[in-house]
């Protein structure tokens, strides 16, 4: 389900394309949503990016696309068909549902991670979280972290969210990681490479970026999904 500023973008996205062949920039986003800043423009197309609708093409100017619409702005349901029951009569009891069940997997919780500056890494296996299984990307163990911060939110990452991340030693730049610092610190922030340096990215322009010599900084995994609770 999209939020009402979300399917505004949305459809604004939508309407500029057909009408331009070329999506919207972030500065007409933004005036068309009446928004004060572009860092609200960004939380919205991530979150739209997370759900489907649309995809952030790297290496080119305005790159986003709509990859598919909700029923209100004329999609179809994704991976969803009604069932019709027959009958009419208001007495009628119709057969059983017929339940559409998500198959989950339980993943080990096994601690918090700092989006802003790292804290000592934590490590409690005690306990699970239930995650969709489609939500697992690739080979691979995988585990959950909650989220203590603010340091990514204009990734849509908020503190008390718990993040999905799938082990692994290696990142691309611009991938969202586990890393640990030193040996001893963790974050959440995203992975650039600068020469035989690491950069770990915020996402808000309240975090300084910190740059440490490759050697210092160990991959531990990298971000697949997320679970917020309302």
């Amino acid at each position: 389900m999209l939020t009402q500023k979300q399917l505004d973008l949305l459809e604004f996205i939508h309407k500029r394309v057909q009408a331009d062949g070329v999506p919207p920039s972030f500065d007409e986003m933004k005036d068309a949503l009446d928004l004060r800043s572009k860092s609200g423009i960004h939380r919205l197309i991530t979150a739209l990016e997370e759900r489907g609708f649309i995809r952030r093409l790297a290496h080119r100017a305005r790159a986003v696309e709509v990859v598919r619409l909700p029923e209100s702005l004329g999609g179809k349901p994704a991976g969803f068909t009604p069932k019709v029951i027959d009958g009419d009569r208001p007495d009628s009891i119709p057969p059983a549902a017929q339940a559409v069940s998500v198959e989950a997997v339980a993943l080990p919780l096994v601690g918090k991670i700092a989006a802003g500056v790292p804290i000592e890494a934590v490590e409690d296996r005690s306990a699970n979280v239930s995650v969709p299984s489609n939500m697992l990307s690739g080979s691979g163990a995988h585990y959950a972290l909650e989220v203590k911060g603010d340091s990514m939110i204009d990734a849509g990452i908020n503190n008390g969210d718990v993040v999905v991340i799938r082990e692994t030693s290696t990142a691309q730049d611009g991938d969202i990681v586990v890393a640990l610092v030193e040996d001893h610190e963790a974050t959440l922030k995203r992975f650039r490479r600068q020469g035989a340096a690491i950069a770990l990215e915020a996402a808000n322009p309240a975090f300084e970026t910190r740059v440490f010599p490759s050697d210092l900084v160990k991959v531990q995994g990298r971000l697949v999904g997320l679970i917020r609770t309302y």
